[in-house]
């Protein structure tokens, strides 16, 4: 059952367009992302998801169209402008250090201090019983927050960058092609943990080129393809079929059925 739609959206792209001199990466792009939904912008190699993400991250500012928080006209000039809105953003390397502890990455670059803070003493105790309490939190069970988070499995990493975001106080959380390079299992991990952040009320903005991953989270799905936006449909009314159909082009994907068939019957 998907989550129900707040009224009014929490973040919106109307008109978006992005151009590198001669060369157009977006045109036109309208999204509407709301709080306690999984918005999945869906598209192939090429399609403009990667300028896409970049523009709602504060890597790239759109050269046309407009970017709204809150209804609010926003510009962002690096991501910690996006960050200070409250927009974080996983990307596929994770950011993380693998020889360090899953409790130091998940502090990483925001550590804790104690006593005198000019004086840069890490608070140990308060970075290890947050990081466990955090992660519990969102279902995230680790025997030991010390080992190295280079010994989690990818969907277990994946857990601990989307528990991190959360906490320090994303309201709009984009991850860029999260199930990826995972198997079956460790994919669902991490879809797992997307429905997670969205019963907290997070919006999820989900980058992904698989439907069928996509589907089994959205409640909201949008088609992307060579820089433009091509459908937009609401789960309620669409089909796990329809959605691959559109996205594969439609009579494309059914000569190509056809012409497998073909080959498979030689």
């Amino acid at each position: 059952m998907s989550a129900k739609k707040s009224v009014d959206p929490i973040l919106e792209l109307k008109g978006v367009g992005k151009s590198f001199g001669n060369v157009v990466a977006l045109r036109d792009v309208d999204i509407a992302v709301y709080p306690g939904q999984v918005t999945c912008v869906l598209g192939d190699n090429g399609a403009g998801k990667s300028t896409l993400i970049k523009i709602l991250s504060g890597v790239h500012k759109q050269t046309e169209g407009e970017f709204l928080i809150s209804g609010q006209k926003t510009e962002f000039n690096s991501p910690r402008d996006a960050m200070s809105k409250g927009i974080a953003t996983v990307f596929q390397d994770l950011a993380t250090v693998p020889l360090m502890s899953v409790w130091r990455n998940f502090f990483l670059g925001n550590e804790p201090k104690k006593w005198w803070k000019p004086l840069g003493i890490l608070d140990t105790k308060f970075a290890k019983e947050t990081a466990k309490t955090e992660l519990l939190n969102m279902g995230i069970d680790l025997r030991d927050t010390n080992q190295a988070i280079g010994t989690l499995s990818g969907g277990e990493r994946q857990a601990v960058a989307i528990a991190r975001a959360v906490y320090f106080g994303a309201n709009v959380l984009i991850l860029d092609e999260p199930t990826s390079a995972l198997g079956v299992r460790q994919s669902g991990i991490v879809l797992k943990y997307i429905l997670s952040a969205r019963e907290r009320g997070v919006a999820v903005i989900f980058i992904t080129h698989n439907p069928h991953h996509a589907f089994l989270v959205g409640d909201h799905f949008y088609l992307l393809n060579r820089g433009r936006m091509t459908a937009s449909f609401v789960r309620e009314k669409v089909q796990l079929d329809e959605l691959i159909q559109a996205m594969a082009g439609g009579a494309e994907l059914d000569t190509l059925t056809h012409e497998i068939s073909i080959i498979r019957q030689d």
